[in-house]
């Protein structure tokens, strides 16, 4: 079965699948379709361009599921060398082979093995816009109905099960003053002194961290004024924030922000993407677990990361899952890999699991 997982891994990283390219969002996702066989109901969705597929065991058109597997076919574009996959020393190199067409492959295959055989409701999610937020994907799709008791995302984990990932909201602070002359500062009022305070408050409370930690995080990522020249008093300026929040202070984390605010500056919220959450205690990742330990010989670790995925569109309307995924290294750089041996164990254990949902009824 790796030969197989190879091939079609190496098939879909040869397709530079990017958001600008949209006949290579076609092509790729043609192919993985074609991998999948007959057989199977084939729902379309497409939305501003993007299209996906939800590819499942039942008939034509339903909308809920008791597991679904996800996998996103597009990347962050790449160098020319890395369209080309190869294979050395136990890893498969290429852009997606990790971020994760590889484990998409995996989740193809084993659906396209399971999905006859399993008596539950079981989904194989494609996706082709997950790298710039999943909004036209696996969002449009749950905004449609589409629904899991369980989804498994094939991102890159190590083995291990992610249950939690921080949310994002991305944010300007805005300052009026008063313009006057550079020379003459008691006419006006900076915009930028006043935006500094602001500053000041949010450094007090969101230090920045000097090594990894799970606490709520707020980067500085641009600061702006309309003022173009050094002899006048800033009458506007706009400093952007990328907070990115712990699932314990989804509810809070904006009006935390505003009471640190001075009166005189506002905050203009642009996104506020949810926490991505599934309790340790779910009975699917308990089978997880053990499908993991039947393959590798011990359970699989809960672990929490810093970036979110497509599972974020499912918890939002109260849907579980987590991400899973083979060991490798290198997403989004010059040196994308994952580990053979590793994705073989991963379709494996993908394998156990599904069997394991019919068993444990």
């Amino acid at each position: 079965m790796i030969k197989q997982i190879l091939n079609l891994s190496k098939k879909l990283i040869s397709i530079p699948s990017t958001k600008e390219n949209s006949g290579e969002i076609k092509k790729v996702l043609a192919v993985a379709e074609k991998a999948v066989g007959k057989g199977f109901s084939v729902d379309r969705f497409e939305k501003n361009g993007s299209p996906s597929l939800l590819i499942h065991n039942q008939k034509p058109g339903t909308k809920k599921f008791k597991i679904i597997l996800d996998a996103h076919l597009d990347v962050v574009p790449g160098k020319g060398y890395q369209y080309k996959p190869y294979e050395k020393d136990g890893r498969l190199y290429g852009r997606g082979a990790y971020d994760m067409k590889a484990p998409g492959a995996a989740e193809i295959l084993v659906f396209k093995e399971l999905a006859k055989k399993v008596t539950y409701p079981l989904a194989l999610q494609l996706v082709t816009d997950e790298e710039i937020g999943g909004f036209n994907g696996a969002k449009h799709q749950v905004d449609e109905g589409v629904r899991a008791d369980f989804t498994i995302a094939g991102e890159s984990t190590e083995l291990g099960i992610k249950n939690a990932a921080k949310g994002i909201v991305w944010a300007n602070i805005k300052a009026c003053g008063q313009a006057a002359h550079g020379a003459y500062l008691w006419q006006g009022k900076s915009a930028i002194w006043m935006i500094q305070r602001a500053l000041n408050a949010l450094e007090a409370k969101f230090p920045e961290p000097k090594k990894e930690m799970w606490k709520t995080t707020i980067n500085v990522s641009k600061i702006h004024s309309s003022n173009n020249t050094y002899n006048k008093v800033a009458e506007d300026c706009v400093l952007g924030i990328d907070v990115r929040f712990i699932p314990e202070d989804a509810k809070t984390i904006v009006n935390q922000i505003k009471n640190l605010l001075p009166k005189d500056v506002e905050l203009e919220v642009l996104v506020n993407e949810p926490a991505q959450f599934t309790p340790e205690s779910n009975k699917y990742v308990a089978l997880l677990k053990n499908a993991s330990k039947e393959i590798t010989g011990k359970r699989a670790v809960i672990i929490v990361k810093h970036g979110g995925s497509d599972i974020r569109h499912f918890n939002r309307v109260g849907c579980e899952g987590v991400e899973y995924g083979p060991h490798g290294h290198g997403i989004h750089t010059d040196d994308e890999w994952v580990d053979v041996k590793s994705l073989k164990a991963y379709y494996k254990i993908l394998k156990i699991f599904l069997l394991s949902v019919d068993k444990s009824k």
